[in-house]
């Protein structure tokens, strides 16, 4: 998946020595380095409002046609595909069909308080074997989360807490290996990640893994997330803790 930017700013808790609860109260979503939001707890998902049938490439073999096209892009505020990259890629014929049928399709932008804001989103487009009507559909596979409330590190006489364990505010979903595989067991890796004093990822390790080569997906979805970083007396602190990995849900 793309890399991800920070989602929330903290507002330099670290160099600054400022209280974990008075950071929480400053901090807010904004967009990464060029202005692109992802869907989160201030911005709402783009959403499709028209398309047009993705065609089978002519030249497809028949035991070649099923799989799937993923696809990254940001709607901007006027609601139209721009910076299209390939996630996950079904062939360079599958790809393009899916592509002109994104660049065919009408959208709704996200929005941020009311206003039109550009919005990172996945598109996928499954490619059946027998050849079945497919469309683009919206995914949301990388999200901002709420940042903490002030609660979660004060106790009830508004005093720091001794400890706090990190809070993700930024995941992104493992991607699967096989996009019709059907394993029989619940697509939930479980890993440890230490955090450092920055919220970033240091060190990521397995700690329940799955086998179908989904564990190395786990370890690099985790590596893009985003923490607000564990509290020591209200000061940041690097600490492990465990996260629970969905698998997109392709």
């Amino acid at each position: 998946m793309r890399q991800t930017k920070y989602a929330f700013v903290l507002l330099a808790l670290v160099a600054s020595g400022l209280r974990a609860q008075d950071a929480v109260s400053l901090s807010r979503q904004v967009p990464d380095k060029d202005g692109v939001y992802y869907a989160g707890p201030e911005v709402t998902a783009p959403r499709l409002l028209t398309t047009v049938y993705v065609p089978y490439p002519d030249s497809a073999s028949a035991k070649h046609i099923q799989g799937m096209t993923v696809l990254a892009m940001v709607i901007d505020v006027k609601g139209i595909p721009e910076h299209i990259q390939i996630l996950h890629t079904h062939g360079d014929a599958f790809d393009q069909a899916a592509i002109t049928a994104v660049n065919h399709s009408t959208f709704e932008s996200g929005k941020q308080a009311g206003k039109p804001v550009p919005v990172w989103i996945d598109i996928r487009v499954v490619f059946r074997a027998d050849r079945s009507q497919t469309v683009p559909e919206v995914l949301i596979t990388e999200r901002d989360l709420p940042p903490p409330d002030e609660s979660q590190f004060v106790d009830k006489h508004r005093n720091p807490l001794s400890y706090t364990a990190p809070i993700p505010i930024h995941t992104v979903d493992a991607d699967f290996a096989d996009p019709f595989a059907r394993h029989p067991f619940v697509q939930v890796a479980i890993v440890t990640v230490l955090v450092g004093e920055d919220g970033l990822p240091k060190e990521v390790r397995i700690r329940r893994g799955l086998g179908f080569g989904l564990d190395k997906k786990a370890v690099t979805a985790v590596q893009q997330y985003r923490f607000f970083p564990a509290t020591k007396k209200g000061k940041p602190v690097a600490a492990r803790r465990e996260v629970m990995v969905d698998f997109a849900k392709f």
